[in-house]
Protein backbone atom coordinates (compact mmCIF):
# COMPACT_ATOMS: atom_id res chain seq x y z
CA UNK A 1 0.00 0.00 0.00
CA UNK A 2 1.18 3.39 -1.07
CA UNK A 3 1.78 5.76 1.75
CA UNK A 4 2.42 9.69 3.09
CA UNK A 5 5.27 11.22 1.72
CA UNK A 6 6.05 13.25 4.01
CA UNK A 7 9.27 15.87 4.17
CA UNK A 8 11.57 17.39 6.91
CA UNK A 9 13.76 19.64 4.88
CA UNK A 10 15.71 23.16 5.05
CA UNK A 11 15.31 24.39 1.85
CA UNK A 12 14.27 22.32 -2.22
CA UNK A 13 16.28 20.01 -3.56
CA UNK A 14 19.14 21.18 -5.83
CA UNK A 15 17.43 21.96 -9.37
CA UNK A 16 18.62 19.59 -11.88
CA UNK A 17 20.38 22.39 -13.16
CA UNK A 18 23.18 22.74 -10.57
CA UNK A 19 24.08 18.72 -11.68
CA UNK A 20 26.37 20.61 -14.67
CA UNK A 21 29.57 19.64 -15.28
CA UNK A 22 31.53 21.65 -12.78
CA UNK A 23 29.77 20.58 -10.20
CA UNK A 24 30.61 16.76 -11.01
CA UNK A 25 33.89 17.18 -11.41
CA UNK A 26 34.08 18.84 -8.26
CA UNK A 27 32.45 16.34 -6.50
CA UNK A 28 33.91 13.48 -7.60
CA UNK A 29 37.29 13.89 -9.36
CA UNK A 30 38.49 16.62 -7.53
CA UNK A 31 41.49 14.57 -5.00
CA UNK A 32 40.74 16.05 -1.63
CA UNK A 33 43.96 17.18 1.02
CA UNK A 34 44.03 15.15 4.35
CA UNK A 35 43.08 16.86 7.78
CA UNK A 36 45.69 14.26 10.21
CA UNK A 37 45.04 16.22 13.01
CA UNK A 38 42.18 16.56 15.02
CA UNK A 39 39.92 19.47 13.83
CA UNK A 40 37.25 21.23 16.51
CA UNK A 41 33.91 21.72 14.11
CA UNK A 42 31.41 24.12 15.07
CA UNK A 43 27.99 22.45 16.93
CA UNK A 44 25.19 23.66 16.24
CA UNK A 45 21.76 22.06 17.55
CA UNK A 46 22.07 19.87 20.84
CA UNK A 47 24.01 16.53 20.82
CA UNK A 48 22.31 14.21 23.41
CA UNK A 49 24.48 13.48 26.49
CA UNK A 50 24.85 9.90 25.28
CA UNK A 51 25.86 10.38 22.34
CA UNK A 52 29.52 9.58 22.70
CA UNK A 53 31.65 7.51 20.36
CA UNK A 54 33.69 7.43 16.43
CA UNK A 55 31.64 7.80 13.16
CA UNK A 56 34.32 6.44 11.28
CA UNK A 57 33.92 6.52 7.01
CA UNK A 58 35.97 5.26 4.38
CA UNK A 59 35.63 6.22 0.67
CA UNK A 60 38.12 7.54 -2.49
CA UNK A 61 40.08 10.58 -1.69
CA UNK A 62 42.08 11.10 -4.36
CA UNK A 63 41.69 10.60 -8.05
CA UNK A 64 45.11 11.69 -9.96
CA UNK A 65 49.16 11.62 -8.89
CA UNK A 66 51.23 13.25 -10.57
CA UNK A 67 50.02 13.70 -14.13
CA UNK A 68 48.12 10.65 -14.40
CA UNK A 69 44.37 9.74 -13.59
CA UNK A 70 42.21 7.20 -12.79
CA UNK A 71 39.35 5.92 -14.76
CA UNK A 72 36.57 5.26 -12.31
CA UNK A 73 35.21 6.94 -8.88
CA UNK A 74 35.98 3.71 -7.25
CA UNK A 75 39.74 3.69 -7.84
CA UNK A 76 40.70 6.55 -6.28
CA UNK A 77 43.05 6.05 -3.42
CA UNK A 78 41.28 5.67 -0.08
CA UNK A 79 40.96 8.41 2.91
CA UNK A 80 39.62 7.72 5.84
CA UNK A 81 37.65 10.41 7.93
CA UNK A 82 36.31 10.41 11.41
CA UNK A 83 33.95 12.15 13.67
CA UNK A 84 34.66 11.88 17.58
CA UNK A 85 31.76 13.07 19.90
CA UNK A 86 32.74 13.35 23.27
CA UNK A 87 30.76 15.51 25.75
CA UNK A 88 29.07 17.40 23.15
CA UNK A 89 32.13 18.47 21.77
CA UNK A 90 33.15 17.03 17.92
CA UNK A 91 36.52 16.62 16.76
CA UNK A 92 36.89 15.86 12.91
CA UNK A 93 40.38 14.06 11.35
CA UNK A 94 41.10 12.69 8.07
CA UNK A 95 43.68 10.85 6.60
CA UNK A 96 44.45 9.01 3.64
CA UNK A 97 45.39 5.03 3.80
CA UNK A 98 49.07 4.38 3.81
CA UNK A 99 48.94 1.17 1.52
CA UNK A 100 51.49 -0.49 -0.69
CA UNK A 101 49.16 1.04 -3.78
CA UNK A 102 49.41 4.62 -2.08
CA UNK A 103 53.48 4.35 -1.28
CA UNK A 104 53.96 3.24 -4.21
CA UNK A 105 52.41 5.84 -6.46
CA UNK A 106 53.71 8.67 -4.36
CA UNK A 107 56.76 7.80 -5.15
CA UNK A 108 56.97 7.55 -8.40
CA UNK A 109 54.69 10.51 -8.31
CA UNK A 110 52.21 8.69 -11.06
CA UNK A 111 49.69 6.02 -10.70
CA UNK A 112 51.52 2.68 -10.93
CA UNK A 113 49.34 0.07 -9.14
CA UNK A 114 46.38 -0.82 -11.18
CA UNK A 115 42.77 -0.75 -9.99
CA UNK A 116 39.22 -1.94 -10.81
CA UNK A 117 38.65 0.55 -13.53
CA UNK A 118 42.22 1.85 -14.25
CA UNK A 119 45.15 -0.90 -15.76
CA UNK A 120 48.79 1.04 -15.02
CA UNK A 121 51.86 0.10 -16.00
CA UNK A 122 54.56 0.45 -13.55
CA UNK A 123 57.86 0.66 -15.45
CA UNK A 124 56.55 2.01 -19.50
CA UNK A 125 60.38 1.33 -20.40
CA UNK A 126 60.06 -2.02 -19.61
CA UNK A 127 59.33 -4.92 -22.56
CA UNK A 128 55.58 -5.26 -22.16
CA UNK A 129 55.33 -8.65 -23.39
CA UNK A 130 58.06 -9.85 -20.75
CA UNK A 131 55.30 -7.98 -17.79
CA UNK A 132 52.26 -9.78 -19.28
CA UNK A 133 53.93 -13.53 -19.12
CA UNK A 134 54.17 -12.81 -15.57
CA UNK A 135 50.58 -12.09 -15.39
CA UNK A 136 49.86 -14.82 -17.33
CA UNK A 137 51.64 -17.38 -15.06
CA UNK A 138 49.11 -16.86 -12.63
CA UNK A 139 45.25 -17.18 -13.57
CA UNK A 140 44.25 -14.27 -11.12
CA UNK A 141 47.13 -11.42 -10.80
CA UNK A 142 47.94 -9.52 -7.67
CA UNK A 143 44.95 -6.76 -6.78
CA UNK A 144 45.89 -3.28 -5.27
CA UNK A 145 45.63 -3.14 -1.43
CA UNK A 146 43.87 0.18 -1.65
CA UNK A 147 41.06 -0.79 0.68
CA UNK A 148 38.52 2.04 -0.18
CA UNK A 149 35.09 0.39 0.78
CA UNK A 150 34.30 0.08 4.67
CA UNK A 151 35.28 -0.56 7.80
CA UNK A 152 35.01 -4.35 9.29
CA UNK A 153 35.67 -4.85 12.99
CA UNK A 154 37.08 -8.72 14.21
CA UNK A 155 37.41 -8.36 18.14
CA UNK A 156 39.19 -5.91 19.05
CA UNK A 157 40.84 -5.06 15.63
CA UNK A 158 39.53 -2.48 12.79
CA UNK A 159 40.38 -3.01 9.01
CA UNK A 160 39.78 -0.96 5.93
CA UNK A 161 38.40 -3.39 3.52
CA UNK A 162 37.40 -3.58 -0.28
CA UNK A 163 36.28 -6.44 -2.88
CA UNK A 164 39.77 -8.09 -2.60
CA UNK A 165 41.86 -10.77 -0.96
CA UNK A 166 43.55 -7.92 1.30
CA UNK A 167 42.48 -5.59 4.48
CA UNK A 168 44.62 -2.97 5.77
CA UNK A 169 44.48 -3.02 9.35
CA UNK A 170 44.02 0.59 10.82
CA UNK A 171 43.71 2.47 14.18
CA UNK A 172 40.80 4.00 14.35
CA UNK A 173 41.67 7.03 16.34
CA UNK A 174 44.82 7.91 14.91
CA UNK A 175 43.55 6.81 11.51
CA UNK A 176 47.36 5.05 11.34
CA UNK A 177 47.63 2.20 8.52
CA UNK A 178 48.74 -0.79 10.25
CA UNK A 179 49.72 -4.35 8.77
CA UNK A 180 48.25 -6.03 5.45
CA UNK A 181 46.45 -8.71 5.70
CA UNK A 182 45.91 -11.22 2.87
CA UNK A 183 43.00 -13.42 3.07
CA UNK A 184 44.19 -16.00 1.12
CA UNK A 185 46.39 -17.10 4.04
CA UNK A 186 43.68 -17.75 5.95
CA UNK A 187 40.75 -18.84 3.28
CA UNK A 188 40.93 -19.82 -0.12
CA UNK A 189 39.49 -16.81 -1.48
CA UNK A 190 40.63 -14.25 -4.01
CA UNK A 191 37.43 -11.96 -4.11
CA UNK A 192 35.18 -11.03 -0.64
CA UNK A 193 32.26 -8.71 0.18
CA UNK A 194 33.06 -5.24 1.93
CA UNK A 195 29.60 -6.12 3.81
CA UNK A 196 30.26 -8.25 6.47
CA UNK A 197 27.79 -9.27 8.90
CA UNK A 198 28.17 -9.41 12.42
CA UNK A 199 26.62 -12.32 15.40
CA UNK A 200 25.27 -11.39 18.84
CA UNK A 201 28.53 -12.29 19.87
CA UNK A 202 30.52 -9.93 17.67
CA UNK A 203 31.46 -13.02 15.24
CA UNK A 204 31.98 -11.84 11.54
CA UNK A 205 30.54 -13.68 8.64
CA UNK A 206 31.36 -13.07 4.65
CA UNK A 207 31.17 -14.59 1.83
CA UNK A 208 34.12 -14.83 -0.71
CA UNK A 209 34.76 -16.57 -4.08
CA UNK A 210 37.53 -18.93 -4.92
CA UNK A 211 39.00 -18.87 -8.75
CA UNK A 212 42.19 -20.61 -8.76
CA UNK A 213 41.10 -23.85 -7.55
CA UNK A 214 41.82 -25.98 -10.34
CA UNK A 215 38.94 -24.66 -12.33
CA UNK A 216 36.42 -25.56 -9.61
CA UNK A 217 35.05 -22.37 -8.67
CA UNK A 218 33.42 -21.59 -5.83
CA UNK A 219 32.10 -19.54 -3.05
CA UNK A 220 32.96 -19.77 0.40
CA UNK A 221 30.95 -18.82 3.33
CA UNK A 222 33.34 -18.17 6.35
CA UNK A 223 33.35 -17.48 9.79
CA UNK A 224 35.76 -15.22 11.38
CA UNK A 225 35.29 -15.85 15.55
CA UNK A 226 35.34 -12.86 17.64
CA UNK A 227 37.31 -14.03 20.75
CA UNK A 228 40.95 -14.20 20.56
CA UNK A 229 42.62 -16.97 22.05
CA UNK A 230 46.11 -16.66 21.22
CA UNK A 231 46.62 -13.23 23.33
CA UNK A 232 48.99 -10.72 21.73
CA UNK A 233 48.96 -12.67 18.41
CA UNK A 234 49.20 -10.65 15.15
CA UNK A 235 45.42 -11.39 13.17
CA UNK A 236 44.53 -14.04 16.10
CA UNK A 237 40.78 -14.24 14.65
CA UNK A 238 41.61 -14.45 11.12
CA UNK A 239 44.29 -16.97 12.08
CA UNK A 240 40.72 -19.19 13.40
CA UNK A 241 38.76 -18.67 10.41
CA UNK A 242 36.06 -21.28 9.75
CA UNK A 243 34.42 -22.38 6.47
CA UNK A 244 30.56 -22.75 6.83
CA UNK A 245 29.14 -23.68 3.19
CA UNK A 246 30.84 -23.80 -0.15
CA UNK A 247 28.53 -23.19 -2.92
CA UNK A 248 29.44 -24.27 -6.80
CA UNK A 249 29.60 -21.58 -8.85
CA UNK A 250 27.08 -21.97 -12.00
CA UNK A 251 29.80 -21.19 -14.44
CA UNK A 252 33.88 -22.64 -13.74
CA UNK A 253 35.28 -19.22 -15.69
CA UNK A 254 32.24 -16.57 -15.24
CA UNK A 255 31.71 -16.40 -11.51
CA UNK A 256 29.18 -14.07 -10.40
CA UNK A 257 30.12 -10.41 -9.37
CA UNK A 258 28.06 -9.45 -5.40
CA UNK A 259 28.68 -6.59 -3.34
CA UNK A 260 27.10 -7.56 -0.13
CA UNK A 261 24.90 -10.73 0.72
CA UNK A 262 22.05 -11.07 3.68
CA UNK A 263 21.23 -13.19 6.89
CA UNK A 264 18.32 -14.34 9.04
CA UNK A 265 18.42 -15.84 12.40
CA UNK A 266 19.13 -18.98 11.02
CA UNK A 267 19.83 -18.64 7.16
CA UNK A 268 22.42 -16.98 4.82
CA UNK A 269 21.71 -15.53 1.97
CA UNK A 270 23.80 -14.97 -1.34
CA UNK A 271 22.75 -14.32 -4.73
CA UNK A 272 24.96 -15.17 -7.60
CA UNK A 273 23.28 -12.84 -10.27
CA UNK A 274 24.24 -13.28 -13.90
CA UNK A 275 26.74 -10.03 -13.68
CA UNK A 276 29.68 -11.95 -13.93
CA UNK A 277 33.40 -11.96 -14.07
CA UNK A 278 35.16 -13.44 -17.33
CA UNK A 279 38.47 -14.99 -15.79
CA UNK A 280 40.17 -15.59 -18.92
CA UNK A 281 39.54 -11.92 -19.73
CA UNK A 282 40.71 -10.90 -16.51
CA UNK A 283 44.15 -13.29 -16.75
CA UNK A 284 45.08 -11.24 -20.18
CA UNK A 285 43.48 -8.14 -19.21
CA UNK A 286 47.15 -6.59 -18.45
CA UNK A 287 48.08 -7.99 -22.10
CA UNK A 288 45.33 -6.59 -23.72
CA UNK A 289 45.77 -3.19 -22.22
CA UNK A 290 41.95 -3.32 -20.94
CA UNK A 291 41.26 -2.53 -17.28
CA UNK A 292 39.20 -5.22 -15.09
CA UNK A 293 36.48 -3.72 -14.75
CA UNK A 294 35.79 -4.68 -18.90
CA UNK A 295 35.92 -7.95 -17.18
CA UNK A 296 32.69 -7.91 -15.91
CA UNK A 297 29.59 -8.74 -18.28
CA UNK A 298 25.99 -8.39 -17.62
CA UNK A 299 23.79 -11.54 -18.93
CA UNK A 300 20.47 -10.30 -19.54
CA UNK A 301 18.98 -14.24 -20.58
CA UNK A 302 20.16 -15.33 -17.31
CA UNK A 303 18.41 -16.68 -14.15
CA UNK A 304 19.64 -14.96 -11.16
CA UNK A 305 20.10 -18.19 -7.94
CA UNK A 306 18.99 -17.25 -4.36
CA UNK A 307 21.45 -19.93 -2.34
CA UNK A 308 20.06 -20.28 0.96
CA UNK A 309 21.90 -22.08 3.59
CA UNK A 310 20.97 -22.96 6.82
CA UNK A 311 23.54 -22.04 9.43
CA UNK A 312 22.35 -24.95 11.99
CA UNK A 313 23.56 -27.80 9.14
CA UNK A 314 26.27 -25.28 7.25
CA UNK A 315 24.15 -26.98 4.41
CA UNK A 316 21.84 -25.16 1.38
CA UNK A 317 18.61 -25.89 1.41
CA UNK A 318 17.59 -28.55 -0.91
CA UNK A 319 15.00 -26.43 -3.11
CA UNK A 320 16.47 -24.12 -5.92
CA UNK A 321 15.17 -20.63 -6.14
CA UNK A 322 15.89 -18.52 -8.41
CA UNK A 323 14.17 -15.26 -10.65
CA UNK A 324 14.91 -13.35 -13.29
CA UNK A 325 18.41 -11.35 -14.02
CA UNK A 326 18.83 -8.48 -11.71
CA UNK A 327 21.89 -6.67 -10.07
CA UNK A 328 21.73 -6.41 -6.78
CA UNK A 329 24.58 -4.29 -4.42
CA UNK A 330 22.91 -3.79 -1.69
CA UNK A 331 20.89 -6.79 0.83
CA UNK A 332 18.72 -4.55 3.25
CA UNK A 333 17.33 -7.01 5.40
CA UNK A 334 16.55 -10.33 5.79
CA UNK A 335 13.68 -12.34 8.46
CA UNK A 336 12.10 -15.63 8.37
CA UNK A 337 8.16 -15.79 9.18
CA UNK A 338 6.15 -18.36 9.09
CA UNK A 339 7.78 -20.83 7.51
CA UNK A 340 9.07 -18.49 4.72
CA UNK A 341 12.29 -16.46 4.76
CA UNK A 342 11.52 -12.92 3.54
CA UNK A 343 15.00 -11.37 1.68
CA UNK A 344 14.90 -7.48 0.40
CA UNK A 345 17.39 -6.24 -1.49
CA UNK A 346 18.06 -3.29 -3.87
CA UNK A 347 17.66 -4.43 -7.39
CA UNK A 348 18.51 -2.86 -10.97
CA UNK A 349 17.51 -4.09 -14.46
CA UNK A 350 21.22 -4.26 -15.50
CA UNK A 351 24.24 -3.10 -14.20
CA UNK A 352 24.52 0.26 -15.88
CA UNK A 353 25.35 2.04 -12.75
CA UNK A 354 28.94 0.50 -12.23
CA UNK A 355 29.23 2.44 -16.07
CA UNK A 356 27.74 5.57 -14.79
CA UNK A 357 30.41 5.82 -12.37
CA UNK A 358 33.44 6.25 -14.63
CA UNK A 359 34.95 9.77 -14.33
CA UNK A 360 34.24 10.55 -17.93
CA UNK A 361 30.52 9.80 -17.35
CA UNK A 362 29.90 11.81 -14.27
CA UNK A 363 31.41 14.86 -15.88
CA UNK A 364 28.22 14.43 -18.05
CA UNK A 365 25.39 16.86 -17.63
CA UNK A 366 22.74 14.84 -15.73
CA UNK A 367 18.50 15.51 -15.61
CA UNK A 368 15.82 14.09 -14.80
CA UNK A 369 15.05 12.75 -18.22
CA UNK A 370 18.71 11.07 -18.44
CA UNK A 371 18.16 7.28 -18.60
CA UNK A 372 22.05 6.42 -18.33
CA UNK A 373 21.29 4.23 -15.13
CA UNK A 374 18.35 2.09 -14.69
CA UNK A 375 16.04 3.05 -11.19
CA UNK A 376 16.82 1.40 -7.92
CA UNK A 377 14.33 -0.68 -6.60
CA UNK A 378 13.93 -1.77 -3.24
CA UNK A 379 12.41 -5.42 -3.74
CA UNK A 380 11.03 -8.08 -1.17
CA UNK A 381 11.54 -11.96 -2.12
CA UNK A 382 9.77 -14.16 0.23
CA UNK A 383 11.23 -17.84 -0.30
CA UNK A 384 8.96 -20.47 1.04
CA UNK A 385 11.05 -23.08 3.05
CA UNK A 386 8.33 -25.08 4.48
CA UNK A 387 6.04 -25.94 1.35
CA UNK A 388 3.66 -28.14 0.45
CA UNK A 389 6.25 -30.54 -1.44
CA UNK A 390 2.95 -32.45 -2.64
CA UNK A 391 1.58 -29.36 -4.83
CA UNK A 392 0.72 -28.87 -7.98
CA UNK A 393 3.08 -27.57 -10.79
CA UNK A 394 2.31 -23.68 -11.47
CA UNK A 395 1.16 -22.63 -7.84
CA UNK A 396 2.22 -20.33 -6.03
CA UNK A 397 3.95 -21.22 -2.29
CA UNK A 398 3.94 -18.55 -0.82
CA UNK A 399 1.31 -18.18 1.84
CA UNK A 400 2.03 -15.11 4.12
CA UNK A 401 -1.03 -12.49 4.34
CA UNK A 402 -0.75 -9.20 3.18
CA UNK A 403 2.48 -9.82 0.60
CA UNK A 404 2.38 -9.68 -3.52
CA UNK A 405 5.52 -11.37 -3.90
CA UNK A 406 5.02 -14.86 -5.43
CA UNK A 407 7.04 -18.15 -5.33
CA UNK A 408 5.90 -20.07 -8.70
CA UNK A 409 6.71 -24.44 -8.50
CA UNK A 410 8.06 -24.77 -11.67
CA UNK A 411 8.97 -28.43 -11.21
CA UNK A 412 10.19 -30.82 -8.33
CA UNK A 413 12.69 -28.69 -6.26
CA UNK A 414 12.68 -25.11 -8.56
CA UNK A 415 10.74 -22.07 -7.48
CA UNK A 416 10.53 -19.11 -9.54
CA UNK A 417 10.95 -16.35 -7.38
CA UNK A 418 8.47 -13.07 -8.27
CA UNK A 419 9.31 -10.15 -6.12
CA UNK A 420 7.36 -7.59 -4.11
CA UNK A 421 8.01 -3.54 -4.86
CA UNK A 422 7.82 -1.62 -2.09
CA UNK A 423 9.57 1.59 -3.30
CA UNK A 424 11.64 2.94 -5.97
CA UNK A 425 14.70 5.21 -6.20
CA UNK A 426 16.72 4.58 -2.57
CA UNK A 427 20.24 3.47 -2.22
CA UNK A 428 22.78 2.72 0.62
CA UNK A 429 20.29 1.21 2.79
CA UNK A 430 20.79 0.97 6.76
CA UNK A 431 18.67 -0.36 9.31
CA UNK A 432 19.22 -0.77 13.19
CA UNK A 433 21.24 -3.30 13.15
CA UNK A 434 19.92 -4.78 16.24
CA UNK A 435 16.83 -5.84 13.82
CA UNK A 436 19.40 -7.78 11.70
CA UNK A 437 18.13 -10.60 10.49
CA UNK A 438 14.49 -9.83 12.62
CA UNK A 439 11.19 -8.56 11.20
CA UNK A 440 11.41 -4.75 11.02
CA UNK A 441 9.71 -1.72 10.09
CA UNK A 442 12.31 1.17 9.11
CA UNK A 443 15.13 1.44 5.94
CA UNK A 444 17.08 4.88 6.30
CA UNK A 445 18.77 5.52 2.65
CA UNK A 446 19.95 7.32 0.74
CA UNK A 447 17.15 9.03 -1.94
CA UNK A 448 18.78 8.82 -5.47
CA UNK A 449 16.50 8.88 -8.21
CA UNK A 450 18.21 9.17 -11.54
CA UNK A 451 20.91 11.57 -9.77
CA UNK A 452 24.18 9.64 -9.66
CA UNK A 453 25.08 10.99 -6.12
CA UNK A 454 22.22 11.10 -3.17
CA UNK A 455 20.23 14.26 -2.60
CA UNK A 456 18.29 13.27 0.41
CA UNK A 457 18.55 10.96 3.12
CA UNK A 458 15.10 9.02 3.26
CA UNK A 459 13.49 6.73 6.31
CA UNK A 460 11.18 4.33 4.54
CA UNK A 461 8.52 2.82 6.40
CA UNK A 462 8.38 -0.69 4.76
CA UNK A 463 4.70 -1.52 6.33
CA UNK A 464 3.23 1.98 5.47
CA UNK A 465 4.82 3.18 2.69
CA UNK A 466 5.29 6.26 4.23
CA UNK A 467 8.92 8.38 3.67
CA UNK A 468 10.39 10.90 5.65
CA UNK A 469 12.81 13.17 3.86
CA UNK A 470 15.95 15.60 4.92
CA UNK A 471 17.21 17.57 2.25
CA UNK A 472 19.04 21.03 1.65
CA UNK A 473 20.17 23.26 -1.14
CA UNK A 474 23.28 22.57 -2.26
CA UNK A 475 24.15 19.66 0.16
CA UNK A 476 25.07 16.32 -0.37
CA UNK A 477 24.80 13.44 1.85
CA UNK A 478 26.40 9.95 2.03
CA UNK A 479 24.69 6.88 2.92
CA UNK A 480 23.02 7.00 6.56
CA UNK A 481 24.10 5.33 9.84
CA UNK A 482 21.79 4.50 12.81
CA UNK A 483 22.69 4.64 15.99
CA UNK A 484 20.08 3.28 18.30
CA UNK A 485 19.39 5.54 22.31
CA UNK A 486 20.54 3.19 25.23
CA UNK A 487 17.51 0.88 26.25
CA UNK A 488 15.75 1.82 23.17
CA UNK A 489 12.42 0.20 23.22
CA UNK A 490 11.46 1.18 19.61
CA UNK A 491 13.38 0.50 16.39
CA UNK A 492 13.38 3.99 15.70
CA UNK A 493 14.14 5.52 18.75
CA UNK A 494 17.85 6.82 18.22
CA UNK A 495 19.97 9.08 16.24
CA UNK A 496 21.11 9.02 12.29
CA UNK A 497 24.18 10.21 10.88
CA UNK A 498 25.15 11.29 7.50
CA UNK A 499 28.60 13.18 6.59
CA UNK A 500 27.14 15.90 3.90
CA UNK A 501 29.67 17.45 1.33
CA UNK A 502 28.70 20.84 0.13
CA UNK A 503 29.12 22.82 -3.19
CA UNK A 504 28.22 25.67 -2.37
CA UNK A 505 31.75 27.63 -1.13
CA UNK A 506 30.56 29.82 1.74
CA UNK A 507 29.01 26.57 3.84
CA UNK A 508 31.35 23.89 5.65
CA UNK A 509 30.34 20.23 4.94
CA UNK A 510 29.40 18.87 7.87
CA UNK A 511 28.31 15.80 10.20
CA UNK A 512 24.31 15.72 10.38
CA UNK A 513 22.33 14.16 13.20
CA UNK A 514 18.72 13.80 12.37
CA UNK A 515 15.90 12.30 15.13
CA UNK A 516 15.28 8.39 14.21
CA UNK A 517 11.62 8.63 15.14
CA UNK A 518 10.98 12.51 13.75
CA UNK A 519 13.57 12.78 11.36
CA UNK A 520 13.97 16.02 12.17
CA UNK A 521 17.51 17.66 12.57
CA UNK A 522 18.89 17.21 16.21
CA UNK A 523 22.57 18.67 15.43
CA UNK A 524 24.81 19.33 12.91
CA UNK A 525 28.83 19.48 13.42
CA UNK A 526 30.43 22.02 10.48
CA UNK A 527 34.09 21.93 10.04
CA UNK A 528 36.34 23.30 8.06
CA UNK A 529 38.12 20.46 6.02
CA UNK A 530 38.40 19.63 2.69
CA UNK A 531 35.95 16.52 2.99
CA UNK A 532 34.96 14.05 0.52
CA UNK A 533 32.06 11.82 -1.00
CA UNK A 534 32.52 8.66 1.21
CA UNK A 535 31.09 5.25 0.80
CA UNK A 536 30.45 3.21 3.93
CA UNK A 537 31.94 2.89 7.51
CA UNK A 538 30.94 1.73 11.45
CA UNK A 539 30.07 3.63 14.86
CA UNK A 540 32.45 2.75 17.30
CA UNK A 541 30.94 3.19 20.50
CA UNK A 542 32.87 5.82 23.37
CA UNK A 543 33.78 2.97 25.69
CA UNK A 544 35.40 0.53 22.72
CA UNK A 545 36.92 3.27 20.86
CA UNK A 546 38.41 5.32 24.59
CA UNK A 547 40.13 1.31 24.49
CA UNK A 548 40.87 0.27 21.15
CA UNK A 549 44.57 -0.72 19.91
CA UNK A 550 46.44 1.07 23.00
Amino acid sequence: MKGQDRSTESAQSPPPSEMAESLLEKLFAKSRQECPEPRKAAVQGHIPTWFQGTLLRNGPGRHAVGDTSYNHWFDGLALLHSFTIKNGEVFYRSKFLRSDTYNSNIEANRIVVSEFGTMAYPDPCKNIFAKAISYLSNIIPEFTDNCLINIMKCGEDYYATTEINFIRKIDPLTLDTLEKVDYTKYVAVNIATSHPHYDKEGNVFNVGTSIADKGKTKYIIFKIPTSQLEKDKTNSCLKRIEVVCTIPSHSRINPSYYHSFGVSENYIIFIEQPFKLDILKMATAYFRGANWGSCLGFHKDEKTWIHVVDKRTKKPVLSKFYTNALVVFHHVNAYEEDGHLIVDVIAYKDSSLYDMFYLANLKKDFDASSNFASTPICQRFVIPLQHDKNAEVGVNLVRLPLVTAKAVKEKEGVVYCIPEVLCEGIELPRINYDYNGKKYSYIYAAGVQWRPVPTEIVKFNIHTGEKLRWTEEHCWPAEPFFVPSPNATEEDEGLVLSTVVTSDPTKAPFLLMLDGKTFTEVARASVEADMHLDLHGIFIPEKVASTANT
